[in-house]
């Protein structure tokens, strides 16, 4: 191949690149607009965040946030509820368009998702069971700790978070477990603990409002010690499509100049956990 017909296909390839990438741009916002529906994914356990109530009906912070963006959109809403694993992976496949769950949206996530809005602040703790003899953090070292898949906590447990987030405290660790067990959820870490002291869990890293509302719930656990880090919570969105990002943070922006979002916290929480405190 001589040096012009070398410069003829290199200017066709990316050309035809240009045209498929403006082809893919704003395919989810095109697509939520044809079907003039938003679909959200968000947990039916994630404690007050988004729950099942005594309807069976999604209820929460994390849904009423999700119909305040979806009714700024001038959008019908729909829920699907994968697991926080599977949405913080990146692999949507179009199945829905938005994700709640109150998402640190690290580096590595962002390799594969956007943040086009924090709409939560929120801390780690430890929790153990309420006979547990451990008084500070240091005190569940070497022993057998449980975290969700796939969140930061899980991060945290295998000495892996880097606090790379806008205003990251420095990250510390006070303890190294002995073996760490993942569960899809934190309810289904609560009723592993709940069990009793090491019976198959000496602690939990969760959030500090999961651990609360579990706690408030009945169940026989107790904090451990200060928080282990505080961090931003955010809506995610596949990376790519910056009109329907720009849509979302100009949502969440009125929702929190009005003052809903701090009225939907309070609400849910019994506290403003809108802004950054």
């Amino acid at each position: 191949m001589n040096k012009r017909t070398l410069m003829v296909a290199l200017a066709a390839s990316l050309a035809a690149s240009l045209v498929s990438s403006s082809a893919s741009a704003g395919a989810v916002l095109d697509k939520m607009l044809a079907t003039k529906t938003l679909t959200v994914a968000v947990g039916t356990d994630w404690g007050k965040m988004s729950f099942l109530n005594d309807k069976h009906e999604l209820d929460g912070y994390d849904v009423d946030v999700a119909k305040g963006v979806a009714q700024s959109l001038s959008l019908k809403i729909k829920f699907v509820t994968p697991g926080f694993d599977v949405i913080a992976a990146g692999n949507w496949q179009g199945r829905w368009d938005m994700a709640m769950g109150q998402m640190t949206p690290t580096q590595a996530r962002a390799e594969k998702l956007a943040f086009p809005a924090v709409y939560f602040y929120e801390r780690a703790v430890a929790v153990i069971h309420k006979d547990s003899k451990a008084t500070k953090l240091s005190d569940i070292n070497d022993k057998v700790v449980g975290v969700a898949a796939g969140n930061t906590q899980e991060q945290y447990a295998n000495h892996r978070l880097t606090g790379d987030w806008l205003n990251a405290p420095r990250i510390e660790y006070s303890f190294k477990p002995s073996e760490i067990k993942t569960y899809a959820s934190s309810n289904i870490g609560f009723d592993d603990l709940r069990l009793g002291d090491g019976v198959r869990l000496t602690a939990f890293l969760t959030d500090g409002t999961i651990a609360d509302n579990a706690i408030q719930g009945g169940y026989p656990l107790r904090l451990l010690g200060d928080q282990l880090y505080s961090a931003p919570g955010a809506i995610s969105i596949l990376r790519g499509d910056k009109e329907l990002a720009d849509k979302i943070a100009a949502a969440i922006e009125s929702m929190r100049k009005s003052g809903t979002l701090s009225t939907l916290s309070v609400k849910w929480y019994g506290k403003d956990y809108s802004v950054e405190k």
